[in-house]
């Protein structure tokens, strides 16, 4: 039996609806079908320190990034870079925005930030490092004082970021 007429016509329209409705929910939604997987990815920029320490710089679920700590490592020696407070806050700013790069982000998606700083001494001196990285609407931040970080660090930065 074939349909022909107005059945064939209310079955195409039926069809086309729904097409229709699933295409401006996922526009609506404004993520890619596959950007919704919850699986865990670790990133792992190509210009990293390599300390040889179980830990990945970053693990992607969904649309959330989760930023390991970086201290001041240079990504060629691995070695902290010299130059105090302020080097060592540049460094670790550039080391996250590789981990945030790699994974197609950058410091506008960060909404919260834990700062490891081993004195307040220094804490005038970080901020205005870090200001420059985030100058409008920061996000969200604890800083810490800390008795000691790995290798003799100053600062540790971690990061969460969310892409938008």
């Amino acid at each position: 039996m074939t349909m022909s007429g107005r059945p064939r016509l209310a079955v195409l329209a039926g069809v086309a609806g729904l097409l229709l409705g699933i295409i401006i929910t996922l526009a609506f939604q404004g993520v890619e079908p596959a950007a919704q997987s919850n699986q865990r990815r670790v990133i792992r920029p190509a210009q990293a320190p390599n300390t040889g320490l179980p830990f990945s710089p970053g693990i992607l679920v969904g649309n959330t990034l989760y930023v390991a700590g970086h201290l001041g490592r240079d990504p060629v020696t691995s070695q902290l870079v010299s130059g105090g407070i302020e080097a060592e806050t540049r460094q670790s700013l550039a080391n996250c925005l590789e981990v945030l790069k790699t994974a197609g982000m950058d410091f506008k998606a960060v909404t919260s930030v834990t700062a490891y700083i081993t004195s307040f001494d220094d804490f005038a001196k970080f901020n205005a490092i870090y200001s420059e990285s985030f100058p409008t609407d920061p996000p969200a931040r604890a800083t810490v004082q800390v008795a000691a970080l790995n290798a003799g660090a100053r600062i540790e930065l971690q990061m969460i970021a969310v892409r938008p």
